[in-house]
């Protein structure tokens, strides 16, 4: 195994057993982390405290000391609370970030009906700002940040220019998993909320039409690998990897996964020190 002594952060809208669906990839982002822990490396891991999971059953409590920091999203205060659960059977553990408004709902991406919430990217920047602003208060330097969906797809944005000047992210690379999620409209006024933020028109024209394809897309630009988490993808999104010109890990099944993961991430990183 190649990987040794890495810090990486996994990132991922799903794990199980902690939530089931989309099935391939809260399989992958559980078994992942484990695997590349048990090659010898640290990480950590995040994923939503969407108001469907069960807290008492799978045992999550607030961790105090990194709760209580405010964010800011589309000008409104909203309040960051930290929580974690330990994954049975495996000495690995997840926090979860979680606002009362955001992600009390009993649901995940979609209500009830099976329609796609109108503010989730909101929550998918909210998600991505928790869990960035929870790794500098842990003092944790990632050498790899991995990303399982496109709930986790501001996370290069902020690194690349947000936070681009903080020391836990300098020297840190991103890989983007991509599914083959169903393709969804995000709020068209995302551009101009990001706009109110400070990033400019130009870094932003990928997200004039918003949709997850389109976020998927966006954070690509901003990756340093991509990796494929379905054994197929939309033509879209497949194009998109094809012309984006960076190190690509095709979908590896169970059985060669971590090993492939592994070995990728040690090539990403190698590459950065070309």
């Amino acid at each position: 195994m190649s990987l040794k002594n890495a810090k990486v952060l996994t990132i991922s809208q799903s794990i199980q057993p902690f939530m089931d669906g989309p099935e391939e990839m809260a399989k992958v982002a559980r078994q992942m982390p484990q695997g590349i822990m048990e090659c010898g490396n640290e990480v950590r891991v995040f994923m939503p405290k969407f108001g469907c999971i069960n807290e008492r059953r799978h045992q999550l409590h607030e961790v105090i000391r990194l709760s209580g920091m405010n964010l800011i999203i589309n000008d409104t205060d909203h309040a960051l609370l930290i929580k974690v659960a330990s994954v049975p059977n495996a000495r690995m553990q997840v926090y979860f970030i979680d606002n009362e408004e955001y992600f009390k709902r009993k649901s995940s991406t979609h209500d009830a009906d099976g329609v796609f919430h109108v503010d989730n990217d909101e929550r998918a920047l909210f998600f991505a700002r928790g869990v960035l602003e929870t790794v500098r208060k842990l003092g944790w330097a990632p050498d790899i940040i991995h990303l399982h969906g496109w709930m986790s797809a501001f996370v290069p944005l902020l690194v690349r220019h947000q936070f681009n000047d903080d020391p836990h992210f300098e020297n840190t690379k991103l890989v983007l998993t991509v599914y083959d999620d169903k393709n969804e409209p995000l709020d068209k006024e995302l551009q101009k909320k990001l706009l109110a933020e400070g990033y400019s028109k130009d870094l932003l024209k990928g997200l004039a039409k918003p949709t997850t394809d389109e976020l998927y897309k966006f954070a690509m630009s901003m990756s340093d690998g991509v990796v494929k988490g379905s054994p197929k993808l939309s033509r879209s999104l497949e194009n998109a990897i094809k012309a984006s010109e960076k190190p690509v890990l095709a979908y590896a099944d169970e059985a060669e996964r971590v090993k492939a993961h592994a070995d990728f991430f040690h090539g990403v990183l190698e590459e950065a020190l070309v």
